[in-house]
């Protein structure tokens, strides 16, 4: 019923949606797709996304499903240890530069460990990891440990920084910012599996 109500409404289209290789989202069978945008309606079992690409997509929620809240930090919240995760987009010199940098609480450190594609613009890459050199007197760089390897990143000043939380779907409310990272098998609906909601007004850079 679900999965006909959906495309009775044409409220989705895979074509436009991205199929992200997510370090924000949880391992989980299926089909994994990113979805950015703003929530038009919620209830509790099933959120409605205007996204940023002009489509409204409904998006089911599960007692699995995770929230975490999205508010603002800056460079000096980042620590050698921290537990970071940044996209960004590779430089000549073999570095990357930082697009958005989130930081995650100790309780979440561990999570998405590595570095690998992602959708945020063609060719940008994620990596999870612990800071382990920061300089912030000399260009703002970040050594980003992780299993098998390790990434050096130039976070610019107007790169947005925020932190990462637990929080609970109280957040989720008509006209909050997210980013959404959903499973699908072959013919059913779109389920979320973890959802970075912006607090405050603020908008998920990832």
């Amino acid at each position: 019923m679900f999965g006909s109500l959906i495309r009775n409404i044409g409220v989705i289209s895979l074509g436009g949606l991205l199929i992200a290789t997510s370090v924000l989202a949880e391992d989980a069978p299926g089909m994994r797709i990113g979805v950015r945008g703003e929530i038009t309606s919620v209830s509790e079992e099933v959120l409605k996304v205007h996204t940023n690409r002009g489509e409204n997509v409904l998006i089911q929620l599960t007692k699995d499903t995770k929230v975490r809240a999205v508010t603002l930090a800056n460079i000096e919240d980042i620590k050698p240890g921290s537990y970071i995760g940044s996209a960004a987009i590779p430089q000549a010199d073999g570095t990357l530069k930082a697009l958005e940098v989130h930081v995650f609480p100790p309780e979440m450190a561990g999570t998405g460990d590595g570095h690998r594609p992602f959708d945020l613009v063609k060719g940008s890459s994620m990596t999870n990891g612990s800071v382990g050199d920061l300089v912030v007197s000399n260009g703002r760089t970040l050594t980003v440990n992780y299993k098998g390897g390790q990434q050096t990143i130039l976070v610019p000043e107007d790169v947005p920084i925020v932190n990462l939380t637990l929080a609970d779907r109280s957040l989720l409310k008509v006209g909050v910012k997210v980013v959404l990272f959903a499973t699908q098998s072959a013919d059913g609906p779109l389920t979320a599996q973890s959802i970075s909601a912006g607090k405050d007004g603020v908008v998920p850079p990832m």
